[in-house]
């Protein structure tokens, strides 16, 4: 691999997948699975910045996300160092950021949700190798974070298996249902001009979640709901993919660029100081 070249390809499922920026309107069900592990949501809850500066925590989690998908292998695992080292700090009486079981679980809420929204919202069924491809390459998400691969599910049917099977054992408790509240009703700049805009996130993320899970944080879902979250679908269906790509990656160039200019402030400081205020406290989770 030549100096410069990234973990991937342009024409790898992660990127061509990754680079559409509706995904984001997608990370509210991402995060809320991550989060009904008890585990997670503990974590989250006791140090995240969610309910403070939920723009900053959108930032860095894309910013690592895009570098992750986009940047070169020296960003990429450059900005992963100091989401390791900012993790550590990220601990209590049951949990640690870096435990890989929670790794695991992190990265494959990042390739179930990813892949659901996708084939939905451009009408594409992803072959089974596809699926397989998709899946490999999204274990670096929990890879590039000290998560030993042997822990990830080998093959995407063992992936199939692992997902069913924590949709049906996890517990979400009351911790996780006030991480909820926190992500689904921020504190945004804009207030009323800004409700249209989060009941459909709300709508969207209430829809992408799996109903044992949804039914577990204790969300209101009916036919009227389910109908207004199909028409939702089709109006993004009828009007995203029509886009052109340049429109459609403007999320993915303006948090890159942002992400690299602090990498570049890093690399010219004597040394760099890890606030579990900043990349280092959730910006993975």
């Amino acid at each position: 691999m030549t100096e410069g070249e990234g973990l991937f390809r342009d024409g790898d499922l992660i990127r061509v997948i990754g680079r559409e920026g509706v995904l984001i309107a997608a990370g509210g069900a991402a995060s809320l699975l991550q989060t009904a592990h008890p585990k997670v949501g503990q974590g989250v809850y006791d140090h995240s910045y969610t309910a403070d500066d939920p723009s900053r925590r959108l930032r860095n989690t894309m910013g690592w996300v895009y570098t992750v998908q986009f940047g070169t292998r020296e960003e990429a695992e450059a900005l992963s160092a100091l989401v390791r080292k900012g993790h550590e700090a990220v601990t209590g009486p049951d949990y640690e950021a870096n435990d890989p079981e929670l790794q695991v679980w992190v990265a494959a809420t990042l390739f179930a949700v990813a892949a659901q929204f996708y084939q939905l919202l451009f009408r594409r069924t992803l072959s089974r190798a596809e699926l397989e491809e998709f899946y490999r390459q999204s274990k670096v998400y929990a890879t590039i974070l000290g998560c030993p691969e042997e822990r990830m599910p080998g093959t995407y049917t063992e992936f199939r298996e692992y997902y069913a099977s924590m949709l049906h054992t996890l517990e979400v408790n009351d911790t996780s249902r006030a991480v909820a509240e926190q992500v689904l009703h921020p504190k945004l700049p804009g207030g009323p001009l800004g409700a249209p805009g989060l009941a459909a996130v709300r709508l969207l993320t209430a829809g992408l979640m799996p109903a044992p899970i949804r039914e577990q944080y204790g969300w209101k879902w009916n036919a009227g709901r389910e109908l207004r979250f199909r028409l939702l679908i089709k109006a993004l269906q009828v009007v995203y993919p029509r886009l052109p790509l340049r429109v459609r990656t403007i999320p993915r160039d303006v948090y890159l660029a942002s992400t690299r200019q602090m990498l570049a402030k890093a690399r010219r400081r004597p040394a760099i100081s890890i606030s579990t205020n900043g990349y280092g406290k959730d910006a993975a989770a």
